[in-house]
């Protein structure tokens, strides 16, 4: 007797109608679209995969990315402007994915911050390792009106073999944005393992595209290789809390 599995689906069928809210597609400004011709790519081509609306979110972070809450307005504006030269019209609107560092902690005391929508920020952390006051920073600001949505919980490695550390976080009033190329194992097995994790433990709130370059574009093409489907399908569909 033959046994027959279903074929899994392309990471693009997921995203049908989809509001994206983490996406680095204004031009040399990050390590994301180097220039309007990138910016036209990214946001075409996602747009033949279903993307509706988009949110660019330029890193913000001290010495490397030293964006400020003037010069993105500034670059989203002007970046408006020659899409519309061009007659390519989208919804999309602006924010940051701000690394958790003393320079973040004197930005949202002063309100410096651009939000998702009303008080919810994206933030993110080093690769290497959590920031010693991660849950001080947490805490004021919360204290301070804002609402956590922490960029791809998946990616730190360095909670892997602490699986309750997302639940800490969570606990602590953090919102988690998975990234669907997590799904299709771009950046690797573990990474692809632990996103299933938290998709199966029901800790995924969000999703977003991260979308930096044409090798993500082309990955969006792959097939996804998780099991829990139903709740990345969740998490895709709250992202309309979002939409303008």
């Amino acid at each position: 007797m033959l046994f027959f599995t279903k074929s899994k689906p392309y990471l693009k069928e997921f995203t049908e109608n989809f509001i994206d809210l983490h996406s680095h597609i204004l031009p040399g400004i990050d390590d994301g679209a180097k220039n309007i011709e990138d910016t036209i790519q990214l946001i075409t081509t996602l747009s033949d995969y279903g993307f509706v609306q988009f949110m660019a979110t330029p890193h913000t972070f001290a010495g490397y990315y030293d964006n400020t809450y003037e010069s993105i307005a500034t670059n989203y504006n002007n970046t408006i402007k020659e899409l519309n030269k061009k007659e390519l019209f989208v919804t999309m609107n602006f924010a940051s994915e701000y690394l958790m560092d003393d320079h973040f902690v004197s930005l949202f005391k002063k309100k410096e911050v651009h939000t998702l929508k009303e008080q919810y920020v994206l933030v993110e952390m080093s690769y290497l390792n959590a920031p010693i006051n991660l849950y001080d920073i947490l805490f004021d600001l919360q204290v301070a009106g804002y609402t956590p949505i922490l960029a791809h919980p998946e990616r730190y490695l360095f909670y892997h073999q602490q699986f309750d550390s997302y639940k800490k976080l969570k606990n602590a009033g953090c919102k988690f944005q998975l990234n669907l190329l997590s799904t299709v194992g771009y950046y690797g097995k573990e990474v692809k393992n632990i996103a299933d994790q938290l998709l199966k433990e029901g800790l995924i709130d969000f999703a977003g595209s991260d979308v930096h370059h044409e090798r993500h574009l082309t990955a969006f093409q792959s097939k996804i290789e998780i099991k829990n489907t139903d709740a990345l399908k969740e998490a895709i569909q709250n992202n309309n809390f979002f939409k303008i």
